[in-house]
């Protein structure tokens, strides 16, 4: 079934890149409605029934329970992963990406605040506005991955999980707030979306279709970089590192390579199906097809990972197939940063990731 779905979806991008896109105004509107609203949306259904799970669970616990709360976690950790790279407007407002996923936990000190609300039953962590003041660490879907999937979760199926559940709850709604206030985001008059898909002199984030395009490309490349030296380099040794397979980001929940996934096929669609690659100059028109390949090669190299990613990265085979990935993904950020913005003829910023 997965090959199946991995198929339809190849064979949408390639049926979207036909598509000829004749102005930078056309991309925007399409990436817009085709593409950022709709993983929206996504996201908020997805944030809503794990919310209702966790209701559940915490009524009337159970096996059976605990085990459709991590279904529709990881139902959420997909459909977020699709738009965690988006870090515009609504995104990057009221600390939402870092109250949404707090990572990377290099030191360990999100992981130490999720522990303490657990071992003191801190009050305040099972009421929402009680946790959203609280560190944004202890909000969103990597204290849930720990809630749900870390040390003493096997007491979510009995009474004696009774706290650990209702944290859990709070989280997920708080969740359920975030992505409903995008979502709401998106969709207001005169917001986020309009500024995107109608720029205007006037407009303090976007003045020009070629400064929002821009804007876009520049989140592709920020995302790829990202994939690459957060998701992936930690996980493989090197001669001068030795591998750091508990940075991997929820590997308690198995989700590494499914929110890995989601962010590849996320940051593809935006790319093909708001056909950006295709409105360029005649002299650049294979650059959509070599962008194609290599997100279609990407996928293919993730394919060959069938292991949790701690297990994955000590086979060698599969091993291999990140390695594979690394170096798809850094040909990747080279196209998004240097070759897709010339030929786009795009004034490019900083990196959001250089700090510069």
């Amino acid at each position: 079934m997965r090959l199946l779905m991995i198929g339809v979806l190849m064979l949408g991008w390639a049926g979207a890149a036909q598509a000829q896109v004749a102005t930078n105004q056309d991309v925007l509107r399409t990436a817009v409605a085709d593409v950022i609203r709709p993983n929206m949306l996504r996201l908020d259904a997805g944030a809503r029934g794990l919310e209702s799970a966790m209701m559940a669970l915490c009524a009337v616990p159970s096996p059976d329970a605990v085990a459709i709360a991590g279904q529709q976690f990881g139902k959420v950790v997909a459909a977020f992963g699709r738009v965690e790279f988006l870090r515009l407007g609504p995104v990057m407002e009221n600390d939402r990406a870092d109250r949404l996923l707090f990572w990377p936990d290099r030191d360990g000190m999100g992981l130490q605040q999720v522990q303490a609300v657990l071992a003191e039953e801190d009050p305040a962590a099972t009421a929402l506005e009680g946790l959203q003041a609280k560190s944004p660490a202890v909000q969103g879907l990597g204290a849930l991955d720990y809630v749900l999937f870390g040390t003493g979760a096997e007491n979510l199926a009995t009474p004696a999980g009774a706290f650990r559940c209702a944290y859990g709850q709070t989280i997920a709604g708080n969740i359920a707030a975030i992505a409903k206030d995008m979502v709401a985001a998106w969709y207001l008059p005169g917001g986020i979306a309009d500024h995107v898909q109608a720029p205007q002199p006037d407009h303090v984030d976007y003045g020009s279709a070629e400064e929002a395009l821009a804007a876009l490309v520049g989140l592709l490349a920020d995302g790829l970089e990202g994939l690459r030296d957060q998701h992936l380099l930690p996980l493989l040794a090197r001669d001068d590192a030795p591998a750091q397979r508990e940075l991997a980001v929820f590997r308690r929940s198995g989700m590494s390579i499914a929110f890995v996934r989601a962010k590849l096929e996320g940051m593809a669609e935006l790319v093909v199906r708001s056909g950006m690659a295709r409105a360029v100059g005649q002299a650049d028109r294979g650059l959509g097809d070599t962008i194609d390949r290599a997100f279609r090669e990407a996928t293919s190299a993730l394919d060959r990972v069938t292991l949790p990613v701690e297990a994955a990265v000590a086979d060698a085979q599969q091993a291999a197939a990140l390695d594979d990935l690394l170096l798809l993904t850094t040909s990747l950020h080279a196209i998004m940063d240097d070759q897709l913005p010339a030929a786009l003829g795009l004034n490019m910023g900083f990196s959001t990731l250089d700090g510069d």
